[in-house]
């Protein structure tokens, strides 16, 4: 499933055009990145909690050269499933 096949459902759904449809799945997409960009849990009932955390910097290796780097420290993005969604999967 990508992203046209989440505004082919939320059309059949809500109806209206697909241009609006596209809009709603921007718009909460659009949400969920901005609350994960100031730091914030966003948690979805249901689904999960997306959340970010700090990887520290550590010593990497370029696979052409072997030559030793510094990867630089960074928030990365994690999600926690939901107990609802990892029912619904097994």
């Amino acid at each position: 499933m990508n992203k046209a096949s989440i505004v082919d459902k939320v059309h059949e759904k809500l109806g209206g055009t697909k241009v609006q449809a596209e809009q709603v799945v921007d718009t909460v997409f659009d949400s969920i990145v901005a609350g994960l960009k100031k730091g914030d849990e966003v948690s979805i009932a249901g689904l999960g909690i997306f959340s970010t955390k700090m990887r520290p910097a550590r010593q990497g290796r370029n696979p052409r050269t072997g030559e030793s780097i510094q990867v630089q420290a960074m928030r990365v993005p994690k999600f926690r499933p939901a107990k609802a969604l990892k029912e619904a999967v097994k």
